[in-house]
């Protein structure tokens, strides 16, 4: 899968921190409870750990490893491809399901039937709706604080 091109949104370049796992790494919002669902139905199915999870709302300290800060994590997905690459929205998805036997088939026919482009427009509205609900037009707090605190 082609890189995406960096943006205000992903790091230029990506230094995995020492000790990392290998394969794609999804950063998703587990706070978020239909975020939660749905990764937790993907790491279900992910039983020979192709992929590696992190919860950037329990595990927000990784992300300055990655190059990330929380508000942009927060975004929208994001996945760090094994090549090194970054992929985004819709993007993300298609490495996670290209990684899932049982979601192969999903990945190829998006593809092949050119619904890329329509999915990430799709996946952009629902990903600034989240992102706004979630975080506020102030961007997301610090882990372990409140709108309020």
């Amino acid at each position: 899968m082609k890189p995406i091109a960096p943006s205000r949104w992903c790091p230029k370049s990506t230094a995995v921190p020492a000790g990392a796992a290998s394969g794609p790494k999804v950063f998703f919002d587990g706070g978020c409870p239909l975020c939660r669902r749905e990764i937790n139905h993907y790491r279900r199915i992910d039983r020979t750990g192709r992929l590696h999870w992190i919860d950037i709302a329990s595990e927000a300290d990784k992300l300055s490893g990655y190059g990330l800060t929380l508000d942009r994590a927060m975004a929208e997905l994001h996945v760090l491809d094994s090549g090194g690459g970054w992929q985004r929205g819709i993007d993300g998805f298609l490495v996670i399901w290209m990684h899932l036997p049982a979601y192969r088939w999903l990945a190829r026919l998006v593809r092949i039937l050119g619904l890329r482009a329509p999915l990430g427009v799709m996946y952009r509205q629902f990903a600034l709706w989240r992102h706004r609900n979630r975080c506020g037009v102030d961007g997301c707090p610090a882990p372990g604080h409140t709108r309020e605190s």
